[in-house]
This record gives C-alpha cells, structure tokens and sequence, in this order.
C-alpha cells in the first residue's frame, strides 16, 4: 500500500473525530531539512454553519509572520497532502478519544499508530 493510500485511512480518521466532536488538534512535524516552514497546524472551530479547521503555518525565521486561515477539512486536506514528504514526514491528529501518528519512512511507505490521548478536552481555536 503506498503511503498516500495509507494518508486516505489517516484522513478517514481526522473526518471521524471531527463528526464525533472529539478533534483537538493535527500537526505536521518531522520536517524535511531545515526549511523556514517549521509546522502546519489544524486547531477546530465548531460553528454554526458546519465543522472547520483554523490553518497556521508557522515558520522558524522570525523576518516570516506566521498565517493563519479557516478553512473546511477538504480544503485542509489539499494542502496537507501536498506538504506531506515534500516538506513533512509525519501528521499527529490529537482527539480526546486517541492520538492517531502517520508517518512516512525514507522508502515512501506510511504507518499508522495509535497512542493513549494526550488531550481530555476540546479547545476551540479563537477566530475573529
């Protein structure tokens, strides 16, 4: 199974937890190199008209404002497959049910675990 396949049962998940109300958080970590973009996070908003996610990038060069924007979790998707081993190795969804770990290895191939919660609550990203 190639890794992207195994990002589509990762993703199923992260749509999972957000219908169930239990999404508290998505990181990419393990950066390739040393690159000024240092993770991508997804925090939830819950509101009204449906289920979205605020994006942020966050870079390490202090000269490169971060950016954040709201999106739903199919446009969240586009960009995180796009980064994923481009510029990450590894997408951590955080819900209050179980941490859910994708990785890909050096040959292209991707994992799923999953770990005890590391969060008990849902924190919603404050939006303006």
């Amino acid at each position: 199974m190639t890794y992207q396949d195994e990002f589509l049962l990762f993703w199923n998940q992260v749509k999972e937890s957000a219908q169930e109300g239990s999404f508290a958080k998505l990181t990419m970590a393990k950066t390739i190199g040393k690159p000024n973009l240092k993770n991508i996070f997804l925090r939830p908003v819950y509101a009204k008209d449906g289920f979205k996610v605020l994006l942020k990038f966050s870079y390490r060069s202090k000269e490169t404002e971060d950016t954040e924007e709201e999106l739903t979790l199919d446009e969240a998707f586009l960009i995180l497959k796009s980064n994923l081993k481009s510029h990450f190795f590894s997408v951590l969804l955080f819900t209050t049910e179980k941490d859910v770990i994708f990785k890909v290895n050096k040959k292209g191939a991707g994992s799923i675990t999953e770990t005890q919660p590391s969060f008990s609550n849902v924190l919603q990203a404050k939006t303006d």
